[in-house]
C-alpha cells in the first residue's frame, strides 16, 4: 500500500507550474483528496475544467493570512508549500511583498500545519537561496530558516 493510500494533500501555490506537476504525479494515485491552494480563482477555474475530477477541491486564499491557510489545512496529512513570488525583478522591485509572502507566508504555512498537526511539509525553496546575492533569494534563504525554526519548536 502506497503511504498517500487515503491521504489528504495539499498544494498552496497549487495554481502554478510546480503545483500542477505534482496534481499530475498524485491524480491516479489512491490518494484521497488533493486541495489546490492558491489566491488565482482564474487558474483554479481553469483547473477545475481540465480535470473534472472529484478528488480536486480548490481553497481560494493567500498564505499571507493565517486564518485562509488555516482553515484549508484542517483534515490535512501532507502539504506541499509552493507560494511563492519567484520572478528576481519582481522581488527586486517589491522586497517588502516579497518578504510578506515568502517569508512570513511559509511561516503561517508551517505554524497551520502544526496546529492541524499535518505530517509532514515539504517546503520548497531555489538554488538562489543558497548564495542570496538578490532579494528573491534572500527571501528564499530567510524561508528555509523559518521553516527549520519552527519545526525544532515541536
Amino acid at each position: 500500500m502506497d503511504k498517500f493510500e487515503d491521504k489528504v494533500l495539499l498544494i498552496t501555490g497549487g495554481t502554478g507550474s510546480f503545483g500542477n506537476a505534482v496534481l499530475e504525479r498524485f491524480l491516479d494515485s489512491g490518494i484521497k483528496e488533493i486541495r489546490i491552494f492558491s489566491r488565482d480563482e482564474k487558474k483554479q477555474h481553469d483547473m477545475r475544467l481540465k480535470y473534472s475530477n472529484p478528488k480536486l477541491k480548490f481553497f481560494l486564499g493567500d498564505v499571507r493570512n493565517f486564518d485562509s491557510i488555516f482553515r484549508a489545512m484542517q483534515g490535512v496529512d501532507y502539504v506541499f508549500q509552493a507560494a511563492a513570488l519567484k520572478q528576481v525583478p519582481s522581488c527586486e522591485f517589491f522586497p517588502i511583498e516579497a518578504t510578506m509572502t515568502n517569508v512570513i507566508g511559509t511561516e503561517n504555512v508551517v505554524k497551520a500545519a502544526i496546529a492541524n498537526k499535518v505530517a509532514k511539509v515539504i517546503c520548497l525553496s531555489t538554488d538562489k537561496a543558497a548564495y542570496p546575492i538578490n532579494a528573491m533569494g534572500m527571501t528564499k534563504a530567510l524561508m528555509e530558516k523559518v521553516a527549520i525554526a519552527q519545526a525544532r519548536s515541536l
